[in-house]
């Protein structure tokens, strides 16, 4: 294993930032540290770094203990979500820089570093860019050129905070995609920062989801999302409805009494247009339509028993609503989910 994290605790002021955590990341995985703003994800990526002190716990890469060591020291390559470029220097000389300013004792040759440089450039597929400075480059031509400073240095590890954060949608979704190429030609233990599910379910080949500064659950993407530890990692992998009801032969009851909270993803819900057993009639208030998934709001019950749900179909089942200038729909839950706090478990339910 690479990157050890023993019983690491960080408080500012009367915050805790970070609560006891013991994590064990890979070698050569791409892990993300997942979780909301305040979480504690970049908090724990600086003390990675060096960047940050813990106020006790260890940190260790490879078997040996670096948490009293310098970030010059610890072999890593930092990439920070600003790109942090040298703005008077060109393309080349950024990448050069961790290589140039060396000790003597330690500095490659001219030669050695200009095919470096090269070899990197090539890498990240930016030949041609060599002389230009960052004023002249896109948001993410200048993230590219980062990347292949921070590997200049051959580090042994990867950080990587909220890497895309500053680039636009189809940027940021382009590159994620070239560095997770990237990333399986080269195999170095890396980890990044992200507030952004999707990313990290692309991406990553572990999650670490921290909430409040600890962490919820670790595991892979596939992993998490099928089988969430509990109803915060449920609710921020992705849209869910929550809602209060019980189950009643079989069938998911919103009347009032002793309730259960569910979850169900708006893809595990069906609509139909003839009643079934166990459906409920529901009425269409409103639907978005984002690329190939278009989401139904829809009311189901009246009362003090109404709930709102959200439900995801394709454009031809909005063409047959529309065809049928249907206002009322029949809606189909096909899993459902009921956490029990007490027993710290999940009940599945198919209706």
């Amino acid at each position: 294993m690479s990157i050890e994290i023993r019983n690491l605790r960080k408080r500012f002021d009367d915050f805790d930032a970070l609560k006891n955590i013991n994590l064990t990341l890979k070698e050569g995985k791409l892990t993300a540290l997942l979780g909301p703003s305040g979480s504690g994800k970049t908090t724990l990526l600086r003390i990675i770094a060096g960047l940050e002190s813990a106020d006790s716990g260890e940190v260790r890469f490879f078997g040996e203990n670096i948490t009293k060591q310098s970030p010059k020291n610890r072999g890593i390559g930092f990439v920070f979500q600003h790109y942090a470029l040298f703005k008077h220097m060109s393309v080349f000389e950024n990448i050069a820089f961790g290589l140039k300013v060396r000790p003597k004792a330690l500095r490659p040759s001219k030669e050695a570093i200009k095919a470096k440089v090269m070899e990197l450039l090539k890498m990240v597929q930016l030949e041609s860019l060599a002389k230009r400075y960052p004023s002249e480059l896109s948001g993410g031509q200048k993230q590219r050129v980062a990347l292949a400073r921070a590997l200049a240095i051959e580090p042994k590890v990867l950080l990587l905070d909220e890497p895309f954060g500053a680039l636009d949608a189809k940027v940021r979704v382009d590159l994620r995609k070239w560095l997770r190429r990237l990333h399986d030609e080269i195999h170095i233990t890396s980890i990044f920062v992200t507030h952004d599910q999707e990313e990290a379910l692309e991406l990553s080949d572990e999650i670490v989801i921290m909430n409040s500064g600890a962490i919820e659950q670790v595991g892979t993407p596939e992993s998490v999302y099928e089988h969430p530890a509990n109803p915060f990692v449920y609710s921020f992998l992705g849209n869910v409805n929550l809602f209060k009801a019980r189950i009643k032969e079989g069938m998911l009851v919103t009347e009032s009494g002793e309730h259960e909270t569910f979850f169900v993803r708006p893809n595990e819900i069906e609509i139909s247009f003839t009643k079934k057993y166990g459906s409920h009639e529901g009425q269409i208030l409103h639907h978005r339509i984002l690329g190939q998934r278009i989401i139904l709001e829809v009311q189901i019950d009246e009362g003090e028993n109404a709930q709102i749900v959200e439900v995801q179909i394709d454009k031809a089942t909005l063409n047959e609503i529309r065809q049928r200038e249907a206002k009322n729909i029949y809606v189909n839950f096909l899993n459902l989910k009921a956490y029990r706090s007490d027993e710290q478990s999940w009940s599945e339910y198919v209706i």
